[in-house]
Order: structure tokens, then C-alpha cells, then sequence
């Protein structure tokens, strides 16, 4: 799946175009290296965002055929931390 559509389906960022946006600015990383939205991800992933006012981490759990809702997209992640 790719980055862009997974931090979306996750909740984690609200639209895919902002998420694109977001990773090509360099401001994720995944398992320690800069990923651009079309980055592959998989489970055991440990993604990092810098967002405006703070940082996430946070580990990929599991990644859903389809688009989940609010307490499936909850259980996509297992958050590591935030500053």
C-alpha cells in the first residue's frame, strides 16, 4: 500500500493530498529513511512525521483491503510516541 494512502485510511493525516504533500516535503520517514508518497509500506513499519506542532511515531499494526472505519483505522496503528 502506498504511504499517502495508508496515513489517509489510518486517520493520521485527514486528506491523501495533504499526506502527499507532507511526505514529499520530507518531513515522514519510514524505518529511519526520508519515504516519498509512493513509498510501499509493510507491516512492522515504524513511520515518524513532522508535523507543524509535533512529531508522531508510530508502528504499522495492519494494513485493511479497503478503506476502514473510525475504530478499524484506529487498530491500523500502534502509536510509539509524540512530542
Amino acid at each position: 500500500m502506498r504511504l499517502d494512502l495508508f496515513l489517509k485510511w489510518s486517520r493520521v493525516i485527514q486528506r491523501r493530498t495533504l499526506a502527499k504533500e507532507t511526505c514529499d516535503a520530507g518531513r515522514v520517514t519510514v524505518n529511519g529513511q526520508e519515504a516519498k508518497a509512493g513509498r510501499e509500506i509493510q507491516v512492522g513499519d515504524t513511520v515518524s512525521l513532522r508535523l507543524p506542532r509535533r512529531q508522531l511515531s508510530f508502528r504499522i499494526r495492519s494494513i485493511p483491503p479497503h478503506a476502514p472505519g473510525k475504530e478499524g483505522a484506529r487498530e491500523m496503528i500502534e502509536f510509539l510516541g509524540s512530542e
